[in-house]
């Protein structure tokens, strides 16, 4: 009895280790399942855009997907303004001070007002296939469709839901190829929810690459993620042929380098005294008198224009290339810029001035420019450059030292549209500068030689020098400077005895002396400093030389010019 009760008991105990055992087991299986096993859930497609009940669709440009969605009106896709400019054609211009859409070619202006299935060029109206253009919300869209005929890019219109699909990057772009059927995921992870699935042999445009996932595209319009072990060999880079054709811009450059010096003429008097401004100078083939001024917002100039000036200058050897400034504080740059009106008359009057006076080229000195200012100025640019095109006026135009803070300047597109790109390398340190210094330090001007021709070709860019130096004053921490001419500078120089030494980390002859409480410092622009210079020229293989200004300088330096171009 005892033995049977012991059998009995040992018998439940083996039971409940057995179940104990099979749900450890259970457990396990359900372990490695959740652990191993890919899940097969996915994302709702709508959840993944994020756009429901917005009256928007999604848009996936290259491997992004946009903020700001789309509108779809009659089977059309309208595109968010900013999108177009900032991913896909930066030359759309949306003027919202008159309501119209431009775009501009090498030779022509499209108008194209909202709701409009045509356009203006000049004075002739042609027909488009659609609206091109609509104000939804008071923000402007751009018909993809229309995009696409000024631009290099794919787009497909895909459903449920509705979204749409561009790529615009056809060069060296990196790709995988899908070893087998698989799933693009959510996130990087087998649990991750699946967007979508892919066959095998496709290839995709690969954003990452994380080891065991790949950051992907599809054409379908997901971003997502694909396991490594799916996938064929190591990412490669692919290039596309495209049969699209874009918009050729012809440049009217010389097959010489380019030796320009302003000439600064405040009134008709100073036109008078060319031959006695340029006693002496060689080896200089443009002059840039600064004739022309904006004075007021509507666009319109004063002219100091002279056909007697660019008679004398063509009978001497040299170009004449016509100044525009914006000094007037009373005209707002920005307020002229933005108004298509106000360029338009702006343009005329260059263009009618050149014409009338025979002049050669342009040369655009709008100087600090605000930031908002900035794709008025280079909208301007363009259509000034269609009319230069047209009756063969080269244009040129001036900038400051690329610094980060004039990034808006868009010197890539200037180095498209303009003939000549011009470094203004001087004002290093300025007047009102809290330190002394350098006008133009050797490392600082280099550095905007090497910023520059990054952005533009070489045979294109002219570095301006400064026939200048300032005349540093500093009492009791207060510090104030003069602008001096070459000969000025010296004499300054001779008179105080300064003795001067050969800085060599800014390439400028250095003297300073002191006066009381003050100490008076000089880093001279001369013949030597400017020689230096000159290296750059040769160096980077640039256009040539400009400088500031006539009759500041010494005579000697016009054989330096004149060396470090030949």
């Amino acid at each position: 009895m005892l033995y049977r009760k012991r059998k009995q008991k040992l018998t439940l105990i083996m039971a409940v280790l057995a179940l104990i055992l099979f749900i450890g087991v259970i457990g396990l299986a359900v372990h490695i399942i959740q652990k191993y096993i890919p899940t097969k859930d996915r994302m709702d497609p709508v959840a993944y855009y994020g756009m429901e009940d917005s009256g928007e669709i999604p848009l996936i440009f290259g491997g992004e997907i946009l903020e700001k969605g789309g509108r779809l009106a009659d089977g059309n896709v309208f595109v968010p303004f900013d999108a177009v400019t900032g991913y896909l054609n930066k030359r759309f211009y949306w003027d919202s001070n008159e309501n119209i859409l431009l775009y501009t070619t090498p030779t022509e202006r499209m108008i194209i007002a909202p709701e409009a299935n045509s356009y203006m060029v000049g004075e002739e109206s042609r027909s488009a296939e659609g609206i091109i253009c609509k104000v939804i919300d008071g923000a402007p869209y751009v018909n993809i469709a229309f995009v696409k005929q000024m631009t290099d890019i794919e787009y497909t219109l895909l459903q449920q839901p509705d979204r749409l699909a561009v790529q615009y990057q056809w060069s060296d772009v990196p790709v995988v190829q899908v070893k087998e059927d698989t799933q693009v995921r959510y996130r990087g992870g087998i649990k991750s929810e699946i967007l979508t699935e892919v066959e095998k042999g496709k290839t995709l445009r690969m954003l990452d690459d994380l080891d065991d996932w790949k950051c992907v595209v599809t054409d379908d319009g997901y971003v997502g993620y694909i396991k490594t072990s799916k996938l064929e060999g190591e990412p490669q880079t692919q290039s596309y042929e495209r049969e699209f054709q874009a918009p050729q811009y012809t440049s009217i450059t010389r097959d010489h380098p380019i030796n320009l010096t302003w000439h600064q003429v405040t009134n008709t008097d100073a036109n008078d005294m060319l031959d006695m401004m340029l006693e002496g100078v060689s080896g200089v083939n443009v002059i840039s008198p600064t004739w022309f001024s904006i004075i007021n917002n509507q666009g319109e100039i004063s002219s100091l224009a002279s056909l007697e000036y660019v008679q004398k200058a063509h009978a001497m050897g040299m170009e004449v290339w016509g100044l525009v400034s914006n000094f007037d504080e009373n005209v707002s740059t920005f307020e002229v810029l933005s108004h298509t009106s106000s360029r338009t008359k702006l343009i005329h009057q260059l263009i009618h001035q050149a014409r009338q006076f025979g002049l050669d080229g342009i040369n655009v000195d709008l100087e600090e420019l605000s930031e908002d200012a900035g794709a008025h100025f280079i909208q301007f640019l363009r259509e000034l450059s269609i009319q230069c095109r047209l009756y063969q006026i080269v244009l040129s135009v001036d900038n400051p030292v690329p610094q980060e803070y004039t990034a808006h300047y868009d010197r890539q597109e200037q180095g498209v549209v303009a003939d000549y790109v011009i470094i203004m390398g001087y004002d290093e340190n300025y007047a009102g500068s809290p330190t002394a210094g350098s006008v133009a330090s050797y490392p600082w001007v280099k550095q905007g030689v090497e910023d520059t021709v990054a952005a533009v070709p070489a045979q294109k860019v002219i570095n301006a020098v400064p026939f200048y130096t300032r005349v540093w004053k500093t009492t009791a921490g207060v510090v104030s400077s003069e602008a001096l001419g070459m000969w000025d500078a010296a004499r300054f120089v001779k008179k105080n005895k300064i003795e001067t030494y050969w800085d060599k980390n800014v390439c400028q002859n250095y003297g300073e002396f002191s006066d009381a409480d003050t100490l008076y410092q000089v880093w001279l622009e001369d013949a030597q400093s400017l020689e230096v210079k000159m290296g750059l020229v040769k160096e980077y293989g640039l256009a040539g030389v400009a400088s500031w200004r006539l009759g500041f300088e010494q005579k000697n330096v016009w054989q330096v010019l004149k060396n470090g171009l030949e």
